[in-house]
């Protein structure tokens, strides 16, 4: 897969109370992804994109609320996300910057 292509895979890191007690538990990052990448793919993506191993990834479809504005009825899209596990003594740092 080209380069261009893999960093478009990853939109963006998933921020939430479950995240962040499985990253700190279980050294694993939650990413929002494409709809229609696949876990090969996500691997490589995160793998070239902050230069980490990844030991393994698995992948969740979430299905968009029923949300209604006034009286008409509504969907929030259908997302996929990732939980990506790093090999030992791998991090990524979010926040950028030289980590002490």
């Amino acid at each position: 897969m080209k380069e261009q292509q893999l960093f478009d895979v990853i939109v963006g890191p998933h921020v939430s109370e479950k995240g962040t007690r499985v990253a700190d538990k279980n050294r694993q990052f939650v990413f929002v992804v494409r709809r229609d990448a696949s876990k090969p793919v996500i691997k490589q993506a995160v793998e070239k994109m902050f230069n980490v191993q990844v030991e393994a990834v698995s992948v969740v479809n979430v299905k968009g609320k029923s949300k209604r504005s006034g009286k008409t009825p509504g969907r929030r899209q259908d997302w996929k996300k990732a939980y990506v596990s790093l090999k030992p003594g791998q991090d990524i740092n979010f926040i950028g910057g030289e980590s002490a």
